[in-house]
This record gives structure tokens, C-alpha cells and sequence, in this order.
């Protein structure tokens, strides 16, 4: 769903980008209540996995395909403050690197992708979550954020297209399509969701941020019966092993990028389907780094997509990193 250049008027992008920039100003400070030794690096890899699984377009329709957005995914994981600066790093990577969605529509590419996604998912998580204990808890409430993300982030481009768009297009319309194939889009991107969380779980339980403390704590038995507590919650109790764990995920989404990327979808995603269809797909303009070997993901330069999807997992692994470790070396410090 990343918007391009062009399908948006000045004001309203410049609006959308203030509000992307207050926004993860705010999330760079809440982070740091998120953000440990143990969780930074984690930040890391989430936003890596992200860029590498929306390489991997899947079909939903006749001649449409779908991708993970991962706003959901990433508040699960990481936390909700975490998750819009992971998405926003891979919002910004995508855009500068391989120009996928505008430069003008940054702005409006990390509120519909970043903002609106974590905050749909992750306020849809916690309800299920504080009404139901336990991992199968957290499945569901996963899947559930997960699916109803995609068309909160579809309807969130409608009404901003309705404001701001650039073609005289019937906002109905267009709210309309992009609901519908993102209702779609939106059961892939759950069943990912769920697949993800619940593997980390299996392995990791206390790196989901979302399951810390939903777990019963472990309480032993006496022989007179009598029952005492024990430590924390399984959820919430580091485990060991946590760098063969990083480097086992960081391994997988170079597979991922670097090898499954051959075998995505080259139908147009539902965004594009979508403007293709109702007529404003014309409205695009070129991206200023459209030229760039990189670009599309490597089709422009005649890069093999699998090198320009390792590249990518590189680049935004360390700047996540760079990112995640920075806001927890200011949290050490009281700033």
C-alpha cells in the first residue's frame, strides 16, 4: 500500500508529514519505557523481518496481490512506541533506497502504514488480551490485530484521498475498493501475524512485549499444601540463549529476502489495482531516486531482487539498531 508521489495535494502531505514526525517524536520517547538490553536488538530484527516479508506479494484476487504491512506484528512484538519507529525505519528505507512510495507521501506512507496500524492493532490486541489469558489468547488476539489493521490503514488512505487527493475520484468509490481487497489482504496479513507470534512465543515467550504478564506465575506446592509463588511469569522470565535466537531470525529473513523474494507476485498490490481500476493511477509521479540501481527492488538497475532484498535487510537492520539502542541509551541516562 505504498503510496507514490503525485496522488496527494501539497497541503495535505505536508500535513500527514508533521503528524508522522510528532508521532514518532512521541513513540521515541515512549520507547524508552520498552526498550532493554535485551529488547533493543529485538527492535532490530522485527523491523529487518518486516522490510524482508513485504517483498513477498501474495495473490488475493484476480490479477491483485496483498503484502504484510506489519503495524500489528511489530506492536506485538516490540510494543506499540517500538513498532511505529520500526515501521517508520522500513517506511524510510524503502522510500530513500529502493523508491517505494513517494518522497512527498513519507508523511502519509508511515501514518496510514506506521501510525494507524499499530495503533488499530495493538488497542485490538490488549482487549482480547486483558479479557483472555494464555498463548491461545494471544493467537487469537493476534490474528484478530492483525486482520482488522489492513483495512483500518485502507480506510485511513480513503478519508485522506477524500480530502486531499488529487483526482476527482467519488471518495465512496474508492473507500469502497480499498476496503474490500484489503479485507482480503488483511486475512494474510493475520495468518503471518499469527504464524510469527506464535513461533516466537514457542521459542522466546519473554521477547513478545505483548504477552509479558499474561501468563499465571509458577507456584509450588508443599507437602502440608500449602502454595508459594515462584519468580515471574513464565511470559515475563528471560530466556536463555538469546543469541543464537537473534541470529537464527536475523538468518531466516535473509532467506527470506534474499531467496523467497524470487517466487512473490508481480501483480499489482491492492493499492495499485485499486487506482489502476478507478481511474487515478495516472496521478503518479515519478520518484527522484527512481533512477537509482536499487530501485524497485533492483528492476531498474538489473539487480537480482534477492541481492537488493539482502541489501535492504542490512541497511535496516542497522538503522532500527541504531535507532532501538539509542533511544534505550537515553532511557539509562534519565533524559
Amino acid at each position: 500500500m505504498h503510496v507514490p508521489d503525485g496522488f496527494f495535494n501539497a497541503a495535505t502531505s505536508v500535513s500527514a508529514g508533521v503528524v508522522a514526525a510528532a508521532g514518532v517524536a512521541v513513540c521515541l520517547r515512549g520507547a524508552r519505557r520498552e526498550l532493554d538490553d535485551r529488547t533493543a536488538p529485538m527492535a532490530g530484527l522485527v523491523a529487518a523481518f518486516i522490510f524482508a516479508v513485504q517483498m513477498l506479494n501474495f495473490p488475493v484476487a484476480a490479477g491483485t496481490s496483498g503484502h504484510l504491512l506489519g503495524g500489528a506484528l511489530a506492536a506485538i512484538l516490540v510494543g506499540p512506541y517500538t513498532g511505529v519507529l520500526c515501521m517508520a525505519v522500513v517506511l524510510l528505507v524503502q522510500c530513500v533506497f529502493f523508491a517505494d512510495g513517494g518522497l512527498t507521501a513519507l508523511g502519509i506512507n508511515i501514518v496510514i502504514m506506521g501510525v494507524v496500524t499499530v495503533l488499530v492493532g495493538w488497542g485490538l490486541f490488549r482487549l482480547v488480551t486483558r479479557a483472555a489469558k494464555g498463548k491461545a489468547a494471544v493467537s487469537a488476539a493476534a490474528f484478530l490485530a492483525a486482520l482488522v489493521s489492513v483495512p483500518a490503514s485502507a480506510l485511513a488512505f480513503s478519508l485522506l484521498f477524500a480530502v486531499g487527493g488529487t483526482a476527482p475520484i467519488d471518495a465512496t468509490a474508492v473507500a469502497g475498493a480499498m476496503g474490500g481487497v484489503h479485507v482480503l489482504i488483511g486475512i494474510g496479513e493475520a495468518l503471518i501475524t499469527t504464524a510469527t507470534v506464535g513461533a516466537v512465543l514457542a521459542v522466546r515467550p519473554d521477547l513478545v512485549y505483548g504477552a509479558r504478564g499474561l501468563a499465571a506465575p509458577l507456584v509450588l506446592k508443599g507437602a502440608d499444601g500449602t502454595t508459594s509463588p515462584v519468580g515471574a511469569a513464565p511470559a515475563a522470565r528471560p530466556a536463555t540463549g538469546g543469541r543464537p535466537f537473534l541470529l537464527g531470525g536475523v538468518g531466516l529473513t535473509l532467506v527470506l529476502a534474499g531467496v523467497v523474494s524470487f517466487f512473490a507476485s508481480a501483480d499489482p498490490d491492492g493499492l495499485e489495482a485499486v487506482a489502476e481500476n478507478k481511474g487515478f493511477l495516472d496521478q503518479a509521479t515519478d520518484h527522484l531516486f527512481g533512477s537509482w540501481a536499487l530501485a524497485d527492488y533492483g528492476d531498474v538497475g538489473g539487480v537480482p531482487v534477492g541481492v537488493a532484498g539482502v541489501v535492504g535487510v542490512g541497511i535496516t537492520l542497522l538503522v532500527a539498531g541504531a535507532v532501538a539502542f539509542a533511544a534505550r541509551r537515553r532511557a539509562g541516562a534519565g533524559v
